[in-house]
């Protein structure tokens, strides 16, 4: 990994810290496709796989592979109590997640033969979060604890404001990114995750070094962190800006690479990582990620992550 000093996560997991990941769960429908299906046309697919997914739901894997304690907060139709199991059996903490007689969320994606990937979503159950479930998950975690929220679930503005009135460390990845983000009390969040496409959306800038910028002036007591894909990430707080270079793989399917990276970011820092080493940390969990098929099936397990060697790409700096 490209760190500052060596760190170990294996050696300083930090127990105390509890996260309330209050996300999605979905299955996932992944269809394996020549080109993304075009307006009128009909298309035959290469083959078809269900997968357990979710970005609330992949990224409770991610924390709980990098050795966080985390518990998942959410909905699902009372039939897939599988997907209970399935984060059980990880590690991550299913007390409060709840039954519904409502479907649960599901994802239709099209993975292309370069690994890229187009989803479209079904809300389902992940829809019916409302201000007293939030309030009543949220009373169990403090201040030291953190939140993590994405935007495929309803009640966000109602879970960042309790979180913040408990003095949680609020961490969003707005995503997908729509207009009902710009109602959220986002000066309440302490560190924003997104995208190109979720920076460019935000600030209507399109150069990194732009939508960096017109982030850290709107929140400015926040930490900004803009995933690049094959250019890497970068971060800017009050102290630093700093820029991470991505992996050197051949991806396979990039559907949960965003979730792999937050998961081990995010736990590195709640371990005693830099800001620097997480970004590292989340880069190399990202980049094994791809090299596999499907959502929370492809994301790497700690060891993984701290064994394998992989080699930086070549920064481009146009893009920055």
């Amino acid at each position: 990994m490209t760190l500052d000093k060596p760190f170990n996560m294996k050696q300083v997991m930090n127990q105390k810290v509890k996260v309330c990941n209050f996300g999605s769960i979905n299955i996932d429908h992944v269809y394996s496709v020549e080109h993304f299906v075009r307006p009128g046309e009909t298309l035959n697919s290469i083959s078809y796989s269900v997968f357990a997914g979710g970005k609330g739901f992949n990224q409770s894997i991610a924390l709980a592979h990098a050795g966080v304690h985390v518990f998942h907060a959410g909905k699902i139709g009372a039939k897939d109590t599988w997907l209970i199991e399935r984060l059980k059996k990880i590690g991550v903490d299913t007390t409060f997640i709840e039954s519904s007689d409502s479907t649960t969320g599901h994802a239709v994606i099209q993975v292309t033969p370069s690994g890229d990937n187009a989803i479209f979503l079904f809300g389902g159950a992940n829809k019916e979060i409302d201000h007293n479930l939030a309030r009543e998950r949220l009373s169990h975690f403090s201040r030291g604890d953190y939140l993590l929220v994405q935007n495929e679930i309803s009640a966000i503005s109602d879970i960042i404001s309790i979180a913040h009135s408990r003095k949680m460390t609020i961490v969003f990845n707005p995503a997908p990114m729509n207009e009902d983000v710009f109602s959220y009390p986002l000066d309440a969040v302490d560190i924003f995750i997104v995208n190109e496409v979720e920076g460019a959306q935000l600030t209507k800038k399109t150069f990194p070094d732009d939508i960096i910028a017109s982030m850290k002036e709107s929140y400015p007591h926040a930490a900004i962190v803009l995933t690049l894909g094959e250019n890497g990430v970068m971060y800017a707080d009050d102290k630093q800006t700093l820029h991470v270079p991505a992996y050197d793989v051949t991806p396979v399917d990039t559907t949960a690479a965003g979730d792999t990276f937050i998961g081990f970011f995010v736990g590195a820092l709640i371990h005693g990582a830099t800001p620097h080493n997480a970004l590292a940390i989340g880069c190399k969990a990202s980049a094994l990620c791809i090299t596999k098929k499907g959502a929370a099936d492809s994301i790497p397990n700690m060891n993984e992550t701290e064994t394998v060697k992989l080699e930086t790409r070549a920064q481009n700096h146009d893009r920055m």
